[in-house]
């Protein structure tokens, strides 16, 4: 079926069901459609669809679109996307394929008891004029959504986000979801990123070749790759047992993290280095948000290998990072001399990015870290022995528990 203008599902309807012909079935959306997706439906309940394809009508990868101004939801600013759900409750979407979407294949807005199983998602998103990604793509669900569970998705091949949480300051945090079991590769900005939420458990899955095409990433906002990543207000929520291999960018930031926990995750990259040219940190705790200082977060028998800086920059207060393996960190070499171009950046704070594992004065807001646990990790890597823990001007060690670490050049 082609389409030039979207299906606009009853608004209210009630226990609806759009279910593919066992011969298969394809919403085509053609070069001059116009509206904001393929299927369309709002305050719904009881929604079922199934077992369908939606190809999109991405001819280029150039695009008018940034990110939205003003705090405007992305549902209402993109469209071309493949399903849009908004205000709708006790909604499943499964077994659904997506391919060449301009925009989202999946964008949920300000709706609860959300299912999403099962989805293919392939060659979709587009990019800013300047070549850079837009974050579009992927999965979306903004604006608070409540209990939900993403599972068992294979995402490749896009433009920005895989699956993310987005809501505004102005908007509700997004809660109870579950994200699990999803295969995720070949994205040019992050896996996974929970964005002001709570209660979110993120565990196993997998990913690999993160923050490609490189030149897709987009570096003027610094806004680098991540496989598990933090934005906002995020608490009491789980990342656990997710692996990911080949990250252009950064393995896990925890910037608004508390009250939660990251265990046994991996990240691996074994290229040389040079494959990887936004290559980042291992772990890095953020406060931008300021009902977000990092505090009572377990980092615990996480393995992360192959990064271009430290093991960890922390913030925050009462946090513990135990049994870790870090190794092969710091592969830009920073404190080499002369001091190599990855690593021009601070100079008033030299152990910033060499140092295993340092205490930062601010992750956005200024910090002053106290009671942190450090405790029984392996680091390895240039110059993990001599400068195996620093701190920032200001922010005393003495103050954290630091003990039985062990800091190798191998």
């Amino acid at each position: 079926m082609h389409l030039k203008r979207p299906m606009d599902l009853p608004n209210g309807g009630v226990n609806l069901t759009l279910q593919a012909n066992p011969r298969g079935s394809t919403l085509v959306l053609d070069p001059d459609f116009q509206g904001a997706a393929a299927i369309v439906a709002q305050g719904a309940s009881d929604l079922t669809l199934t077992g369908f394809t939606i190809r999109g009508n991405r001819e280029s990868l150039k695009s008018t679109w940034e990110l939205p101004p003003d705090e405007k939801p992305f549902a209402d600013f993109f469209t071309d996307n493949g399903i849009v759900i908004r205000k709708s409750s006790h909604v499943v979407v499964r077994g659904i394929k997506f391919d060449h979407i301009r925009t989202f294949p999946v964008i949920v807005n300000e709706s609860s008891d959300i299912t999403i199983d099962s989805v293919r998602i392939e060659d979709s998103g587009t990019l800013k004029p300047n070549g850079r990604n837009n974050t579009s793509g992927g999965i979306l669900l903004e604006q608070g959504v409540s209990r939900f569970e993403v599972r068992g998705c294979e995402i490749s091949r896009v433009t920005g986000n895989a699956i993310w949480t987005h809501s505004y300051a102005t908007a509700p945090r997004s809660s109870d979801g579950w994200i699990h079991g999803n295969t995720i590769a070949d994205v040019a900005r992050d896996a996974i990123q929970v964005g002001h939420a709570t209660r979110i458990r993120v565990e196993d899955n997998t990913g690999a070749s993160l923050g490609f095409p490189a030149e897709y990433v987009d570096v003027e906002t610094q806004a680098v790759a991540v496989a598990l990543d933090t934005a906002g207000e995020v608490d009491q929520s789980t990342y656990a047992r997710n692996r990911f291999t080949d990250v252009n960018g950064q393995c896990i930031d925890l910037d608004g993290f508390h009250d939660g926990s990251v265990t046994e995750n991996s990240c691996v990259n074994r290229k040389p280095i040079d494959a990887y040219p936004a290559l980042h940190e291992g772990i890095v705790f953020g406060n931008n948000n300021p009902a977000g200082e990092p505090r009572h977060v377990v980092v615990a028998n996480n393995t992360i290998e192959g990064f271009a800086y430290g093991a960890v920059f922390l913030v925050g207060s009462d946090n513990r990072i135990e049994n870790n393996s870090f190794l092969d960190m710091n592969r830009a070499r920073c404190g080499s001399s002369p001091t190599p171009a990855r690593c021009a950046y601070a100079r008033d704070q030299p152990d910033l990015l060499r140092a295993g594992f340092y205490l930062g004065n601010r992750g956005g807001r200024p910090s002053t870290p106290t009671g942190n646990i450090i405790r029984s990790n392996t680091v390895s890597g240039f110059g993990m022995k001599a400068h195996c823990v620093a701190a920032a001007p200001g922010v005393s060690l003495a103050a954290n528990t630091i003990e039985s670490n062990v800091c190798s050049d191998r």
